[in-house]
């Protein structure tokens, strides 16, 4: 009996440790896009000792290039094959969206033959429930919700293939593409604009995150940008400003480089800031500059991977720019 009031001790004091848990009060996403299967990635082991909560492919998950349907599975099958993915994969859940070269053309939008085909094989590869609604819609966009004891971490993903109009080439030969201002022009499409003005006007997330597999803040350089669909741009400042929603942060990927963009809204409490996660097996290593108004520090043209921690006691996020072993090569933190 003298034991009891020692037990009694002991529990109430491991209870309080659990309670005072850091990670009760984080949620740790880990994302990043532009991978080789064939290439080696060096980072697998480093974002699974970060612990994620979440793994989000942002696009370029296999670089296949190809209207070959049988083809395009094979190569998703060999990323399945990479041991340290695999361990991954065996701990954390992974979500995302594709970008071109998944998809199954450079640079490939609604005008793609097999875009159909294509996304069956996406959703296989990501392990999609047959029960899925995204099954019999088109394009892959969906979104995921994330329970914590402090609150809601909301992720939609975003499709900026399936749907989008034709890119216009530029005369300059120092950029590959200029802005379409034709009215009808699209980014999303209109069942996939409706999808996302409905999930932000209902969020009750205190953070909800936008995985785009290409960048939106960055819209100057002249390559694949939402930049080159300025009306679509003003559409989704507009969408996330009306929305009241909370903690609204861009994650994109596609340009081979990584870094931190940031804007202020009028009507928006917060800046929206885009965060570029970009590449996985290969990167811009000969970049020497372009112009980004909205850029925050340098751009990290290394091979990377992006994570965000965010505190929901605090009310502030921590980005950083990571590499090999554990090495934070940028980082920004904002409140919210």
């Amino acid at each position: 009996m003298r034991l009891f009031p020692f037990l009694l001790c002991v529990v109430f004091v491991l209870g309080c440790k659990q309670r005072e848990n850091p990670k009760d009060s984080t949620f740790v996403v880990a994302f990043g896009s532009c991978n080789m299967s064939q290439e080696p990635n060096p980072f697998w082991d480093d974002i699974l000792d970060e612990d994620p909560d979440v793994w989000i492919w942002g696009g370029d998950i296999v670089y296949a290039d190809t209207d070959d349907i049988d083809r395009l599975r094979a190569i998703y099958a060999q990323q399945d094959t990479v041991k340290g993915y695999a361990a991954l994969k065996a701990e954390v859940p992974i979500i995302g969206t594709w970008d071109d070269h998944d998809f199954g053309v450079n640079d490939g939008g609604a005008e793609f033959a097999v875009k159909k085909e294509s996304q069956q094989v996406f959703l296989e590869f990501m392990g999609v429930p047959k029960d899925s609604e995204r099954w019999n819609q088109e394009g892959v966009y969906t979104s995921h919700d994330y329970e914590t004891p402090e609150g809601k971490v909301k992720v939609l993903v975003l499709d900026t293939r399936y749907f989008r109009s034709e890119l216009i080439n530029d005369e300059d030969p120092d950029r590959r593409y200029k802005p379409n201002l034709d009215d009808e022009a699209t980014v999303l499409g209109e069942a996939q604009w409706k999808w996302l003005q409905n999930e932000l006007n209902t969020s009750d997330a205190e953070f909800n995150l936008i995985m785009s597999s290409i960048q939106f803040l960055s819209g100057e350089h002249g390559f694949e940008t939402w930049g080159n669909f300025p009306k679509e741009v003003e559409k989704l400042e507009n969408t996330i400003v009306d929305s009241k929603a909370k903690g609204v942060i861009i994650l994109s990927g596609d340009r081979h480089i990584s870094e931190f963009s940031k804007k202020t809204l009028s009507g928006l409490s917060y800046p929206l800031i885009d965060f570029t996660s970009s590449g996985l097996t290969h990167s811009y290593f000969s970049f020497s500059g372009e112009p980004n108004r909205y850029r925050v520090g340098e751009v990290v043209s290394s091979k990377s991977y992006g994570t965000l921690t965010i505190n929901f006691k605090n009310k502030e996020v921590d980005f950083k720019i990571m590499g090999d072993n554990g090495a934070v090569l940028q980082e920004l933190k904002q409140a919210y």
